[in-house]
């Protein structure tokens, strides 16, 4: 009976000590993830490294990528499972466009994968198999899904990293002067640094056709490197959000009703020859939620 009291002892105090340790872990992954908030100075870097085009004579790769922005990270959602960050790209003194948004949830089961053609297929996880994970859910500058992948924040010999391969659709710096190909498959490491954070990617660009079968058709290197600065830099970009806010939390709230629906999704690219990023940015900022759900709902196949 003694040892059996010892033994149930030593058991309770392993549990309690790995439930410890998992709590410790999570919360350096919470200080990670909003150490990528405040202003930055903003480098972005890419370059096709290898192309893979049967008609290689004829194949015109993507220029190579040397820009700097400024851009602010805004703190939008602060929970213990969910952390959600605005980027807004700053243009010049009067101009802020709102940029992409990245959420974090911790142990998320609902997964929404980019298949192609302005398509997402709905996948139900394992909750077993999130254990412990983060799922970076990534948002076009109109709230409309990009790409999401799970994964877990690794602290190892004074580095903070995440790593996760998802398929995305065409960026922005391509869609409009590329249709050679439908799928980016994106290898995403964010890394935490002495000086801010970099987002490094190992791109593959892919032809998908109805299905499923991919070619891959160029590869790509990427690197944005964001530099911590004065957060005195954004004020026009905190100024910019403080008036903008509340129309995008309309926004925000419509494409959540959307997702709970936990369905594949399937968009229109344009309706009345325009795309829903423009639709939105013409609004003014007090538009009421109606306008917006009207909007947004035109654009749900």
């Amino acid at each position: 009976m003694k040892a059996r009291k010892s033994y149930l002892t030593a058991v309770l105090a392993l549990t309690a000590s790995l439930g410890f340790s998992q709590e410790n872990k999570k919360q350096q992954d919470i200080q990670s993830i909003k150490s990528m908030c405040g202003c930055y100075q903003v480098q972005f870097n890419f370059t096709e490294t290898f192309q893979y085009a049967k008609d290689s004579a004829n194949y015109k790769p993507s220029a190579t990528k040397h820009e700097t922005a400024l851009e602010w990270v805004a703190l939008l959602e602060n929970t213990p499972n969910k952390i959600m960050l605005q980027h807004l790209l700053i243009a010049g003194p009067d101009m802020i466009i709102k940029h992409w948004r990245q959420d974090w949830v911790y142990e998320n089961t609902d997964l929404y994968s980019f298949y192609k053609d302005n398509s997402w297929k709905y996948s139900k996880l394992n909750k077993n198999d999130v254990k412990g994970q983060w799922t970076q859910k990534v948002y076009q500058v109109d709230d409309s899904p990009r790409y999401e992948g799970t994964a877990s924040w690794v602290h190892v010999d004074g580095k903070n990293y995440w790593v996760n391969t998802a398929d995305a659709p065409l960026p922005r710096r391509e869609h409009t002067k590329r249709n050679d190909y439908n799928v980016l498959k994106r290898r995403n490491i964010h890394e935490i640094t002495k000086t801010g954070w970099n987002h490094e990617q190992d791109n593959a660009k892919i032809i998908r056709d109805n299905k499923g079968k991919d070619v891959v058709l160029a590869e790509e290197k990427g690197l944005d490197i964001y530099t911590k600065v004065a957060d005195s830099k954004c004020e026009a970009a905190q100024k910019w959000w403080e008036e903008n806010k509340a129309l995008w939390k309309n926004v925000r709230t419509k494409w959540d009703v959307v997702f709970a629906q936990n369905k594949d999704l399937n968009l229109e690219e344009k309706v009345d020859k325009k795309t829903l990023y423009s639709h939105l940015f013409k609004l003014k900022p007090d538009a009421p939620k109606t306008e917006t759900d009207a909007i947004i709902d035109r654009f749900l196949k």
